[in-house]
């Protein structure tokens, strides 16, 4: 099981740890385009304030962001299971997983990163900012420029499982699934369900979708659970007391797309 995760935008400092090491980083094929992006991000704030803010969408009040992105080649780094924040992962709360949910992480969680391309949650990182959706002035959008590394090097990190999707969509566009691997793959979408006026409404809401994103990942690890592919998926979200809603695609080599319905979060 591969599963597919967005970064948090706010991250955990970096700490006081040995300083970034590129060539300990996993998926090694995506070393080259890592240190492009690296070299002009670093080189973008080191020489532009204004400008490296404006490029990253950062208010004046976030200029400390622009600095720490100036030290990143020698700024302590930590295990990116620990840089990343936020709400999905407070819910998927890696630090106090039971011992096989923490293996079995280890081998399955993949973080999407504008910087990285993809890291695994044990893969020592600095603090960083930089989305999926910036555009650097020589390599362009982000989003486009992964595109080619990630398809040398994801379907082979996919293996023969599944491949659980749960990334905003920004960070959808570095990779998208194809062929067989497509076909072992599925999109969640969580879908808030209330009653107004005695009528059901769904809607997708940020926290919603984030924390319960963030709890079926804890869940299914807690579980020991490895489905094989979407259907068994399905069986073991529904095991597990999650209500999902999903059809299997009416052509091969497509993705899965689940709804996960909450009424609410329970933590």
């Amino acid at each position: 099981m591969l599963v597919l995760l967005p970064p948090s935008e706010g991250k955990a400092a970096g700490g006081s740890g040995a300083p970034l090491k590129p060539e300990t980083l996993s998926l090694p094929g995506l070393a080259p385009a890592r240190a492009a992006v690296l070299e002009e991000l670093v080189e973008l704030c080191a020489a532009d304030e204004p400008k490296a803010r404006e490029v990253l969408g950062l208010s004046e009040g976030l200029r400390g962001e622009v600095a720490k992105n100036v030290e990143l080649y020698t700024a302590g780094a930590r295990p990116a299971g620990e840089i990343y924040t936020g709400v999905l992962y407070d819910a998927l709360g890696l630090a106090d997983l039971p011992v096989a949910a923490r293996a079995l992480a280890q081998d399955s969680l993949l973080v999407f990163s504008g910087l990285w391309g993809a890291v695994r949650i044990t893969d020592a990182i600095p603090s960083y900012r930089c989305s999926m959706g910036v555009k650097l002035p020589g390599l362009g959008a982000l989003g486009a420029y992964w595109r080619g590394p990630m398809a040398e090097v994801l379907p082979e990190a996919a293996g023969d499982g599944l491949v659980l999707d749960l990334r905003s969509a920004a960070y959808g566009t570095a990779w998208k699934p194809k062929g067989e691997v497509a076909g072992r793959t599925a999109t969640v979408r969580v879908l808030h369900s209330q009653l107004v006026d005695g009528v059901e409404k769904r809607s997708v809401v940020s926290h919603f979708n984030k924390a319960t994103k963030g709890r079926l990942v804890r869940d299914l690890l807690t579980a020991g659970a490895v489905p094989t592919g979407p259907a068994e998926l399905v069986t073991a979200l529904r095991d597990l007391g999650y209500m999902v809603e999903a059809e299997a695609p009416a052509k091969a080599a497509k993705a899965w797309s689940l709804d996960v319905v909450v009424t609410q979060i329970h933590h």
